[in-house]
């Protein structure tokens, strides 16, 4: 079993965010997992994630506040305990549109050979 520490998890940037804190909770360097990784993202205000379509699926979950996905078909509010899945090349915008902070846990797989 390997713990991570809130203390002790690291910080990593993550390309096309804005207004946006996150660590590394588990896998690449801070524990073995060979499946997937696990990030824990703070947006303040107005914080979020450009347009993007990424070939890796990926589950958000919102801990704390309120985030907004703005799909093509649409947007949808995840509130705290909600959560999504977003499957391979599907687009996605984040945006944090209230006025408190938001804190979600990201769970994605490894990009090809990266690990």
């Amino acid at each position: 079993m390997k713990v991570t520490r809130i203390d002790d998890a690291q910080p990593y940037q993550a390309p096309g965010h804005y207004d946006m804190r996150s660590l590394r909770l588990h896998g690449w360097d801070i524990s073995d997992s060979k499946n997937f990784w696990v990030g824990l993202s703070h947006f303040l205000p107005g914080g979020g994630a450009e347009k993007d379509a990424s070939p890796l699926e990926k589950v958000y979950v919102v801990l704390s506040g309120e985030i907004t996905i703005v799909q093509q078909d649409g947007e949808t509010v995840l509130s705290a305990m909600d959560s999504c899945f977003i499957g391979p090349h599907e687009e996605r915008e984040i945006i944090n549109r209230s006025n408190q902070p938001a804190t979600m846990l990201v769970i994605m797989p490894y990009p090809e050979n990266a690990k």
